[in-house]
């Protein structure tokens, strides 16, 4: 297989993971009765596309050749993320679970099966953990951001 023919497998491979996980969140987002507000839901969209979207553009920019096999590889990643919020999702669909407490521990358990796999993507392509780091801090910033925007938390101010 040409160079030119896997990279264009990978580019449908990332974009296929992204829509699918966009998708997948905002529905999370829209189902769930946590946020109570049009503008909740928008600026919580907005955070979570702004940490993916700058993955993106830094490996547009800064990486060599293997910017498709790193892209599809983090795309995977957030559909693993946003796999793992289903239940939530299907769970207020049904009427059977809606509460903060499933939110917030399928929150958890997203964000720690992003950040493991997220890490080992970058390990195994040995790209230099800069890049694992880079996105962890983003994630940490994207996280401060729901809580300080999108639920008036400042526990952080206190």
């Amino acid at each position: 297989m040409m160079a030119s023919e896997s990279n264009e497998k990978n580019i449908k491979l990332a974009a296929g993971y992204f829509f699918l996980a966009t998708i997948i969140i905002g529905c999370f987002i829209e189902w769930s009765p946590v946020y109570v507000s049009l503008n909740q839901k928008i600026i919580s969209c907005c955070i979570v596309g702004v940490n993916w979207n700058l993955q993106m553009i830094a490996a547009l920019i800064f990486m060599d050749e293997r910017r498709w096999v790193f892209l599809r590889n983090i795309g995977l990643t957030y559909l693993l993320g946003a796999i793992i919020l289903l239940p939530y999702c299907i769970s207020n669909l049904a009427g059977l679970e809606n509460g903060t407490l499933f939110f917030v521990l399928s929150l958890i358990v997203s964000s720690a099966a992003m950040v493991v796999s997220y890490y080992y993507k970058v390990k195994k392509m040995k790209i230099g953990l800069g890049w694992f780091a880079g996105w962890f801090v983003c994630l940490t910033i994207a996280v401060v951001f729901q809580l300080l925007l999108v639920f008036d938390i400042h526990v952080f101010l206190k």
